[in-house]
């Protein structure tokens, strides 16, 4: 539970020192709309930075323009008509997704230990965290057996791809808000054949925005993955850790630096 100091008190005898435990932090910042190689950059500068401990954990909240991507053993052939929108190929899990304006994409930048360093554990973790910001919103969605992502009925509302670098985790998942979810109809998503998709709009919650839903999905965020605070970071936080080109081309969002929620 996410408490004002982060800590639950321990149960000590009275002539006993009571012990120190650590308070873990979720860094958390909403970026806007960010483009796909730039954003991926950044991931790439936070991940070396966690890996030496110069940065804790982090979960970057934001839109990408129109883009699909591949990931790394996926099948050219679910790509089937792009037209002039962007393809990548990246070195997440899964097929090919789509993603753009209306989506709200989450990548945490995650450093995991001990039992923690469990792939699938990881990915349920993803999922419950979508499951229940939706439920937040009054939306039943639940998980498929045999399948990574999230689903409202036998409609899929959220998928998930991720990567690894020495269990630094990258890549993320994509909530569908206000999705043009026609945009899906270029590939095969996530390679399911005959895959419908839905949005929180379709779901009769057409007035939500990406920030207005990123605020749930990393309150829920820290919840399942035991974090005690959230600092909400302004983008120029993370500049210190990037190159200076990569820095330039970040939006200036409205948040303040440093501020937390309990």
């Amino acid at each position: 539970m996410l408490t004002g100091h982060g800590v639950n008190e321990l149960t000590v005898q009275a002539d006993c020192p009571r012990p120190s435990v650590p308070s873990r932090v979720l860094n958390v910042t909403w970026l806007g709309s960010v483009e796909y190689q730039t954003a991926l950059a950044l991931q790439n500068c936070l991940v070396t930075a966690r890996l030496c401990n110069a940065i804790g954990d982090c979960l970057l909240l934001l839109e990408h323009p129109h883009v699909y991507t591949l990931g790394r053993g996926a099948d050219e052939r679910f790509v089937l008509d792009p037209g002039n929108v962007p393809v990548f190929r990246v070195s997440r899990g899964g097929q090919v997704t789509y993603h753009g304006p209306g989506q709200l994409v989450g990548y945490p930048i995650l450093k995991l230990e001990g039992a923690e360093r469990d792939v699938l554990r990881y990915l349920r973790g993803l999922e419950q965290v979508l499951i229940d910001a939706l439920a937040t919103l009054g939306i039943a969605a639940q998980r498929r057996s045999g399948l990574t992502g999230v689903w409202v009925g036998l409609e899929k509302i959220a998928s998930i791809g991720v990567g690894f670098r020495r269990w630094v985790s990258l890549h993320g998942f994509a909530l569908n808000v206000t999705t043009d979810l026609k945009r899906f109809d270029a590939i095969v998503p996530c390679g399911i054949a005959d895959c419908r998709m839905t949005s929180i709009a379709a779901q009769g919650l057409p007035t939500l925005t990406c920030e207005s839903c990123s605020e749930v999905v990393a309150y829920q965020f820290a919840q399942v993955f035991g974090y005690h605070e959230i600092f909400r970071r302004h983008p120029t936080y993370f500049s210190q850790f990037m190159q200076p080109n990569i820095s330039a081309e970040l939006p200036i969002a409205t948040a303040d630096d440093g501020t937390k929620t309990p």
